[in-house]
């Protein structure tokens, strides 16, 4: 019994699978350690309010300029 001259399909397949599954996992991990905390405009607009880097005259300003945009 000589298995050497069959198919190489089941091997490619699995290769394939293997290869796809790896891919999948990179993206998927990298995608997850990217993530973090995700904030929107407004909330980094309020926090720089907080932390008095901007008066309530530009925070008013940029919030209308955001609100625009959305």
């Amino acid at each position: 019994m000589n298995f050497m001259h069959g198919s190489n399909l089941p091997m490619l397949v699995m290769m394939t699978f293997w290869i796809v599954l790896i891919i999948i996992g990179f993206y998927l991990i990298s995608n997850y350690l990217k993530g973090g905390e995700k904030r929107d405009s407004i909330d980094i607009l309020k926090e720089r309010l907080a932390k008095g880097e901007i008066d309530e005259a530009e925070y008013q300003r940029l919030k209308s300029v955001l609100e625009n945009k959305m």
